[in-house]
C-alpha cells in the first residue's frame, strides 16, 4: 500500500498546478483513471482543463514516463468516441495512451478491510500492479440513491474500473451489482481492495454537481465552484472537496479514514 498522507491542496481553477505524487517522478508508467464514463463534458465528467493540468504536472516531474488514461464507461457509447466527443485526445502526447478498462485482462483483488460489506475481493484490470503510480482524476457530484445523498469523487471514480461484464444487473451499461446493498458500503470494499493502491487523488471541482435523483450524468446539474482539490489519499481529498463544496462528509469516508489508521497506512 501506498503511504497516504492528509496532506491536501487546493486552488481555483484558474491556477491549478498539479504537484504529482513522489511516485511519479521515478515511475516506468503511470495510470491515470478520469472519470470519462459518459459523452457529455463537465460538470458529468471531468473537464480538459483539469485533465490537461494533471497530464502536463505529470510531464513536468517525468518527461519519460508511459502514461496510460484508462477508464470504464457508464454508457452504451464507446470509450473511444466518447474521448473524441470530449477533447481527451487533443492532449496526449507520443507517451500517452487512452485504453479502455473493461478490454484489458483483470485480476482479483483481495480486500484488505478486516470486515468486508459484501466483497472478499474484486475484479479489475492487472495493469493496476504493473505500473509504477496511480492516480485517480474525479469530478464532484451530489446525487441521491434510496432517497440518500451520495458523493461521488475521486473514491467512487475507481467503479469505472470494475469490469461491466462482471458486475452488470438490469443495464449492460452499468455495473448495477455494485450497488447493493448501498455504494456507500460497497466503496468501502472498493478502497479495500484498489483504492488504497492510489498514490494520488484530484477532484474537479469546477462544478458543484448536484442531482435531485440517482442520474449522474445531467448536464444541467452543475453550480459553479471553480476549485480543484488534490493530495496522496483519496479519501483525505474526497473529504475536502466535500467541505469546499459544503455538502455533508458521508459516513463512509470517515469510517474509511479510521480503517486506514487501523491499517497503518498514514
Amino acid at each position: 500500500m501506498p503511504a497516504a498522507t492528509e496532506t491536501v491542496q487546493q486552488a481555483a481553477v484558474a491556477d491549478f498546478c498539479y504537484t504529482p505524487p513522489p511516485a511519479a517522478a521515478t515511475a516506468r508508467r503511470i495510470l491515470v483513471k478520469p472519470n470519462l464514463g459518459y459523452p457529455v463534458g463537465p460538470p458529468v465528467t471531468v473537464g480538459m482543463p483539469v485533465l490537461k493540468a494533471v497530464l502536463t504536472g505529470l510531464r513536468q516531474v517525468n518527461p519519460s514516463a508511459e502514461i496510460l488514461i484508462v477508464e470504464g464507461v457508464c454508457s452504451p457509447v464507446s470509450l473511444s468516441e466518447i474521448a473524441d466527443r470530449l477533447g481527451v485526445r487533443s492532449l496526449l502526447d507520443e507517451g500517452m495512451q487512452l485504453l479502455d478498462a473493461d478490454q484489458l485482462p483483470q485480476a482479483q483483488y483481495p480486500n484488505h478491510l478486516p470486515h468486508p460489506t459484501r466483497f472478499d475481493s474484486l475484479w479489475a484490470p492487472q495493469l493496476l500492479t504493473e505500473v509504477d503510480c496511480r492516480i485517480t482524476v474525479g469530478t464532484l457530484k451530489q446525487t441521491s440513491l434510496q432517497s440518500s445523498p451520495l458523493i461521488s469523487a475521486s473514491l467512487k471514480n475507481l467503479y469505472g474500473l470494475l469490469p461491466r461484464d462482471r458486475y452488470k444487473a438490469r443495464s449492460s451499461h452499468s455495473r448495477g451489482q455494485l450497488h447493493r446493498p448501498s455504494v456507500p458500503l460497497v466503496l468501502r470494499d472498493v478502497w479495500g481492495c484498489i483504492g488504497h493502491l492510489f498514490d494520488g487523488a484530484v477532484v474537479d471541482g469546477s462544478w458543484r454537481y448536484v442531482s435531485p435523483d440517482w442520474k449522474p450524468d445531467r448536464a444541467k446539474a452543475g453550480q459553479w465552484l471553480g476549485q480543484v482539490v488534490w493530495g496522496e489519499d483519496p479519501i483525505a481529498v474526497d473529504r475536502q472537496a466535500c467541505r469546499a463544496a459544503q455538502f455533508d462528509e458521508p459516513e463512509y469516508l470517515q469510517t474509511l479514514a479510521q480503517f486506514r489508521q487501523a491499517l497503518g497506512v498514514n
